[in-house]
C-alpha cells in the first residue's frame, strides 16, 4: 500500500516541475467558521489542479518502450490537461477520451497543451467502460485519472507541502472524485500524525464514497448530475478505495447550492477562482458539513479550471 515514502519519492521528482502552491488564508473565514484555515491554493498550480503532480510523476516513471508508445487517459478535464502538459514536457504523444459535455475551458487546454482529443457520452457510458474500450483500441499506455499508486502519491505532494507550510494541522478537508487526491493526502497526514482528522468531501448527488464505506465494498451507482464535473464518476478506484477505508476518518456531502455559495465567497472574499470540484471541501466547512470549532484546518482547493462563461453561469444560477 502507498505510504510516506512513495510521497516523498514523488516530491524529489517534481522539485522544479511542479509550482510549490501558497497557503491562504482569510479572517473572514476563520470567524464564519470558528476555526483557524488554511487553504492549500492547488488552483494555482500547473494546469489549474493538483492533477499535474501525479500526471508528471507517473509519466516520467515510464520505461522507454511505453513512452515510445505514447500515454491516453480518460477524463473529465483536469487529469486530461496534467497529462497532456506531462506528455509534452517529456516529449510523448498523448491521446485523451473526454465527455462532450466537458467544460470548454477544459477541452481547450487540454488541445493547447498538444494532446489529440476524443469524445464521448458519460451519461450513456460509465468512464470506467468508455476508459477500458478507448484503451484496448490503442496500442499506448493507459494513465489512470487516479487508481495508481504513481499518481496516488504525486497528489500526496500537495499536502507534504501543506504540513511543511503550516504546523499541528488538526483537520484535513479535501475533495473525493476517484479518489486518487484523497488517498495521497490522507497518507501523508496519518504518516506525519496519525491523530490528524482526515475528511473526504464529495457531490451529494453522487456520495459514492459514502455509500462504498457503508457496504464495505467499492459500489457503482449511475453517473450523478452536478455542477462538480471532477465528481462525476460512477465508481472509485480499487486501489483508492483501499486506502480511503484504512485512513480517511469520515466522509461528508455538498449540494450543489453550498458549492456554489464557496464559489461566490471565494471569488468576492479572496479574489481567487475555483471550479466547483475543488471548492467542494470548503464548502462543506462553511456549510457546517464538518464539525471543526477551535480547530487549525486544512483545506485543499484542488483546482481552478473554471472559464468564465461558467463562472458566470454558475453565479447568475
Amino acid at each position: 500500500m502507498l505510504d510516506l515514502g512513495d510521497v516523498r519519492a514523488a516530491a524529489v521528482r517534481l522539485d522544479g516541475v511542479a509550482h510549490r502552491t501558497p497557503v491562504l488564508t482569510s479572517r473572514t473565514l476563520d470567524e464564519l467558521v470558528g476555526a483557524t484555515v488554511y487553504l492549500k491554493a492547488e488552483n494555482f498550480q500547473r494546469t489549474g489542479s493538483f492533477k499535474f503532480r501525479g500526471a508528471f510523476n507517473r509519466v516520467d516513471q515510464l520505461s522507454p518502450q511505453e513512452r515510445a508508445k505514447g500515454v491516453c487517459t480518460i477524463s473529465s478535464g483536469n487529469h486530461s490537461q496534467a497529462l497532456a502538459l506531462a506528455a509534452a514536457i517529456l516529449g510523448i504523444r498523448a491521446e485523451i477520451l473526454m465527455p462532450k459535455d466537458a467544460p470548454k475551458a477544459k477541452i481547450e487546454a487540454t488541445q493547447g497543451y498538444g494532446a489529440q482529443v476524443f469524445f464521448y457520452d458519460r451519461h450513456s457510458m460509465p468512464q470506467l467502460q468508455a476508459g477500458l474500450r478507448f484503451q484496448s483500441e490503442r496500442d499506448m499506455t493507459f494513465i489512470s485519472s487516479h487508481d495508481d499508486p504513481l499518481i496516488m502519491a504525486g497528489a500526496g505532494t500537495a499536502a507534504l507541502e501543506l504540513f511543511e507550510q503550516v504546523k499541528d494541522i488538526d483537520v484535513l478537508l479535501a475533495p473525493i472524485g476517484g479518489g486518487g487526491g484523497i488517498s495521497g493526502y490522507a497518507t501523508v497526514a496519518k504518516g506525519l500524525d496519525p491523530a490528524t482528522r482526515v475528511v473526504g468531501v464529495e457531490s451529494a448527488a453522487s456520495e459514492v464514497a459514502k455509500r462504498s464505506l457503508a457496504a464495505g465494498k467499492r459500489i457503482e451507482i449511475e453517473v450523478p448530475h452536478t455542477i462538480a464535473d471532477g465528481q462525476q464518476l460512477s465508481i472509485l478506484g480499487a486501489h483508492t478505495f483501499e486506502i480511503i477505508q484504512k485512513r480517511v476518518d469520515e466522509v461528508a456531502s455538498v449540494t450543489d447550492e453550498e458549492i456554489i455559495r464557496t464559489i461566490e465567497f471565494l471569488y468576492e472574499r479572496m479574489k481567487i477562482v475555483v471550479e466547483p470540484s475543488g471548492a467542494c471541501a470548503l464548502a462543506a466547512l462553511l456549510a457546517g458539513a464538518v464539525a471543526a470549532n477551535g480547530k487549525r484546518v486544512g483545506v485543499v482547493l484542488s483546482g481552478g479550471n473554471l472559464g468564465i462563461d461558467r463562472l458566470l453561469k454558475l453565479i447568475g444560477s
